[in-house]
């Protein structure tokens, strides 16, 4: 992954617990970067460890980690880094989701090695959809209902999410029920 993505998880701890919780979770994690070059590609095992030590020095489940950092990315790190680009993707909720599977084309013109995931829209109605995602990453589905939620902050949109198809269950991909407001 990106060093964007780690430090975006560094800025989440910094923001929420203060840069002593930030130290303590770098030597939990035994990563060894003092810090990360947003545009410099890492080893997907360094954001995993790290996670896992937020998880663990918060002593917060992994998935609620998870989620808060997909939220933090789209309400802090997407607007900051991405302004353009989502503003581009949709006036509302709802626009902003069927015009997902594009996105991470444009994201690619400026990161041109990233692995991004593929998502997909079916059943699309005038206030619910599903949401397919793709990835060679396992154990993110919690970080893309985090981006849900951060989208629907973002667009003032109420709402629910329900994970009907998951990769844990032996699924080949991720199938979210998105219905909003």
């Amino acid at each position: 992954m990106y060093g964007i993505i780690n430090r975006a998880l560094e800025e989440l701890v910094i923001a929420n617990f203060g840069q002593e919780k930030w130290l303590a979770v770098k030597q939990r994690s035994a990563v060894e970067a003092d810090f990360f070059i947003s545009n410099e590609a890492y080893d997907d095992a360094i954001t995993y460890k790290l996670a896992t030590a937020v998880s663990e020095e918060m002593n917060m489940p992994l998935s609620d980690v998870m989620t808060a950092f997909g939220e933090w990315w789209i309400v802090e790190t997407g607007k900051e880094k991405y302004g353009g680009l989502m503003d581009i993707s949709g006036h509302s909720f709802g626009e902003f989701l069927v015009n997902l599977p594009a996105f991470h084309n444009r994201v690619m013109l400026i990161y041109p090695k990233l692995t991004p995931p593929e998502f997909k829209v079916t059943d699309v109605e005038a206030n619910s959809l599903q949401l397919h995602y793709f990835s060679k990453r396992a154990g993110l589905k919690d970080f893309v209902t985090g981006l849900l939620q951060g989208l629907a902050k973002t667009y003032k949109a109420v709402i629910e999410i329900q994970l009907i198809k998951s990769r844990d269950a032996g699924d080949d991909h991720e199938v979210f029920y998105v219905k909003w407001n």
